[in-house]
């Protein structure tokens, strides 16, 4: 619980400083903003992995071993497009398909912060678990991360908040 704790305290840490940025007035309009639509130009590709999952209500049927492969596809105006295979929290094979923008908290040299926010679409929870996460008919359901994460050079590590459910901890290579 103690470590939970601080991940979620790390997360607001990380996030709350970057929110009077985000409400400035800007002196153009919100398409110009948030660089919208976005250029469809590959800078680069990032693969990363699970290493570390938590469940904020532990149950015995829940699995922390998630074994996440993805593969996000990255413009140079911060925004991405990606692909995840995992297993769920309760070991059925899982897919999330999404889009999202990251925003830059803080940069030195090598090294920066960011904030990202995906929105996609999440198969995989079915038979019994199908109502395990909200809106799941069908067996596919909306889904909304957010993620405060690390780069350093071409390593990153990404905390990512998966509903009230739990927490992720990432690693990926940028190519």
């Amino acid at each position: 619980m103690p470590l939970r704790n601080a991940l979620a305290a790390l997360l607001l840490g990380l996030l709350l400083p970057a929110l009077p940025a985000l409400a400035e007035e800007p002196a153009e309009g919100w398409r110009e903003r948030i660089d919208w639509p976005p250029v469809m130009e590959l800078d680069s590709v990032l693969v990363q992995t699970s290493l570390y999952t938590d469940h904020f209500s532990p149950d015995p049927e829940h699995t922390n071993n998630q074994r996440l492969i993805g593969v996000e596809l990255h413009n140079p105006e911060l925004w991405f497009a990606g692909f995840a295979r995992f297993k769920n929290s309760f070991n059925q094979d899982s897919h999330y398909l999404y889009v999202g923008r990251e925003l830059t908290m803080w940069e030195s040299g090598d090294t920066r912060i960011r904030a990202k926010l995906s929105a996609g679409i999440l198969h995989g929870y079915r038979g019994e678990y199908r109502d395990k996460i909200p809106f799941n008919r069908y067996e596919v359901a909306p889904g909304i991360l957010p993620t405060v994460g690390v780069s350093w050079r071409r390593l990153e590590t990404d905390l990512i908040i998966f509903g009230a459910a739990g927490l992720m901890v990432t690693a990926g290579w940028r190519f």
